[in-house]
């Protein structure tokens, strides 16, 4: 497949993607200056690169005459150079490792390992460089543009609360559910005997899928759904986009969890809830309550006297001496000895991983052996276990980032209209 016409629109979206122009066109001799954009300037090789670009990208009678799609295009090059001026100046930097990852994901999306990418488009006479070069502006200024809009696009309390009460606002943060669905058929005319018969084999079909039965299975050889091929899956779907027969049941179902036999004029569903996103689901934060007490090795004290210190700590824990007592006198993490080595509430990814698997294994009041991590030796001791509700700061959230989106456009043609109307703009063509 030729590079030409594989799309840049990669998963770096919100990356504004520009049309590939070769920095071999500069080098062409007599090139000119078309304009001066502050303290940049456009040569002619860039337009007329970006003019052959666009025309090999749209069909011919949907393009503008000639004159007219020259002067657009040169407006468009204007923008972007101001638009990277002010990147430049904002200090925004692209790392030579982020480019790389950028162009190791471009490569994936278009289904080729990276050295595939190169090759490809050496192929099509695109040299690697240009392309990375290219994409770092894109990176560029699609990271100026975020945040010049973060600081433009204020969203009031208010106005999150009147969004949230509207019907759009319950749609958008409403959650989602993945279902898979079978559908025990019963004709419209059916006699009760018939009727009976097919609830009981959906009775026995359930049991076995709560027992453990491959649901998706059981729905290609059973279901007289729409989806019975696709083992049942309707996808991911939000409560108004669900029939009315199981909606409700839904939102009250545990993930995994199989219900049924739901009654309708079609006949009897069975439905099981796979995964569930939003507010509800991801708004539930099960958070672990510690204390612990660190020894660190140091230039006087070994490994294995400090391993030796942290068990006869241990021991006098074992024997009834008061933790929080010891970690004052002996922890040597700064952040909770003063606290008697409390940690506080945390979620899931806040420590080290091989502290969380000793944290996660301990009920609550039991206390750890001696282990190590990076940090010296610990002993941790599990307070609390509790599941925190930040459903509503979820929902809020997600309201303001659909606020934000859906200003962003709007006042980013603002904002480059505002800095093409200041800038000093000298068009020589």
């Amino acid at each position: 497949m030729s590079i030409k016409h594989l799309t840049l629109m990669w998963v770096l979206a919100p990356f504004l993607v520009l049309p590939y122009e070769s920095t071999e066109a500069k080098t062409v001799p007599l090139d000119s200056i078309v304009a001066v954009v502050d303290e940049d300037v456009i040569l002619k090789s860039e337009l007329d690169s970006r003019v052959i670009q666009i025309k090999q990208g749209v069909e011919e009678n949907q393009l503008p005459p000639d004159d007219l799609l020259v002067k657009q295009v040169l407006e468009r090059l204007i923008v972007e150079s101001l638009e990277l001026q002010t990147a430049t100046r904002a200090g925004i930097r692209i790392s030579d490792q982020e480019l790389n990852e950028a162009m190791i994901t471009i490569a994936a999306q278009n289904r080729m390992n990276l050295d595939q990418f190169r090759d490809a488009l050496a192929a099509d006479g695109i040299p690697y460089s240009d392309m990375r070069n290219q994409v770092k502006r894109e990176i560029q200024i699609s990271r100026v543009q975020r945040g010049i809009m973060n600081n433009r696009i204020q969203i009031s309390e208010q106005e999150l609360d009147h969004f949230l009460q509207s019907e759009l606002g319950e749609m958008i943060t409403s959650d989602e559910y993945h279902l898979l669905h079978i559908l025990m058929a019963v004709e419209e005319n059916a006699e009760s005997a018939l009727i009976s018969q097919i609830r009981a084999k959906a009775e026995t079909l359930l049991q076995e899928l709560r027992a453990g039965a491959d649901f998706k299975r059981a729905a290609i050889a059973n279901s007289a759904g729409q989806n019975a091929l696709q083992g049942g899956d309707l996808g991911w779907r939000k409560a108004v986009q669900l029939p009315s027969i199981f909606a409700d049941k839904t939102q009250k179902m545990a993930v995994g969890e199989v219900a049924g036999p739901i009654k309708s004029a079609s006949g009897f569903h069975i439905i099981k809830l796979v995964e569930k996103r939003g507010a509800q689901a991801e708004g539930q934060v099960a958070q672990t309550r510690s204390r612990h007490i660190l020894i660190k090795p140091s230039e006087i004290r070994s490994e294995e006297e400090s391993r030796e210190l942290a068990q006869k700590l241990l021991d006098e824990i074992g024997a009834g001496a008061d933790f929080e007592k010891l970690a004052e006198l002996h922890s040597e993490d700064p952040s909770s000895a003063l606290s008697g080595g409390d940690l506080d509430w945390n979620q899931a990814g806040t420590f080290l991983p091989e502290f969380e698997e000793v944290m996660s294994s301990l009920e609550i009041d039991a206390i750890s052996e001696v282990f190590k991590t990076v940090n010296g030796y610990h002993i941790v001791e599990v307070t609390g276990r509790r599941i925190e509700d930040f459903s509503e700061e979820f929902r809020r959230n997600q309201a303001a980032n659909y606020l934000r989106s859906r200003k962003f456009e709007e006042e980013l043609e603002t904002w480059l209209r505002e800095i093409r109307e200041e800038a000093f703009v000298d068009i020589r063509i």
